[in-house]
């Protein structure tokens, strides 16, 4: 497994990817999800310019961070969190992805030390697999979420259907986006709204081209 090889063909793609879509360079943020490595692999893996890690799980989140702490890393939780593992990890967090409940907000408002950059996760598709607001439950939930100042809400994150074709792709991640103006118009002050966490390995180039911000990348970084 060439990790370096693996780095600079993501980058590469997302370059020309985020030029197609007639977008800055620096309008896209690359997180490596290492959920498929462990803490050396990650290690070694940030060691080819890797700045943005982002870990799915609570404990995998907390073993790397204490590995790599020292790395100047921006750190991203993007899985779903339960509300009794708030405190474990929560002031570790630069930014976490999947803000998917007003109880789960109330939890980290009291449990965080400083404000914590959050994306709404949003189920645009209607999946009963996937967490996440509906664009109604969306504007509802905003309006408790804004009480609290412990929570920034950067934008939104959504996750598209598995096995989707490029219509279905195209059609959640352009509806995540408009939601997100929507809920901007708001200018709420703690909620700039400005960022979208949306495409994977398998349709970033997809959700760039919708207006994807953060795109969360894991197996094309270690593929053999």
């Amino acid at each position: 497994m060439d990790l370096q090889k693996n780095k600079d063909q993501v980058f590469a793609e997302v370059e020309k990817a985020t030029f197609l879509a007639g977008r800055p360079q620096e309008s896209v943020t690359i997180l490596a999800v290492t959920k498929y490595a462990d803490a050396d692999i990650a290690g070694k893996l940030v060691e080819t310019g890797i700045k943005h890690i982002a870990e799915n799980r609570v404990d995998k989140f907390l073993d790397k961070y204490q590995r790599l702490k020292d790395r100047n890393l921006t750190w991203h939780l993007i899985g779903s969190l339960q509300r009794r593992k708030v405190k474990d990890v929560i002031n570790f967090v630069d930014y976490f992805h999947a803000l998917d409940s007003v109880k789960l907000a109330s939890e980290i408002q009291k449990r965080a030390e400083h404000p914590i950059k959050c994306f709404l996760q949003v189920n645009i598709s209607g999946e009963e697999s996937k967490h996440g607001f509906t664009a109604e439950e969306a504007f509802e939930a905003i309006e408790q979420i804004r009480e609290f100042d412990k929570i920034e809400l950067v934008g939104l994150m959504t996750m598209a259907p598995l096995h989707a074709d490029d219509e279905k792709l195209t059609t959640v991640f352009r509806k995540t986006n408009e939601l997100r103006h929507q809920l901007q118009a708001k200018e709420y002050p703690n909620m700039p709204m400005t960022e979208l966490s949306m495409g994977m390995s398998g349709d970033f180039k997809i959700a760039i081209n919708e207006g994807a911000t953060f795109v969360r990348i894991g197996s094309s970084f270690f593929i053999d």
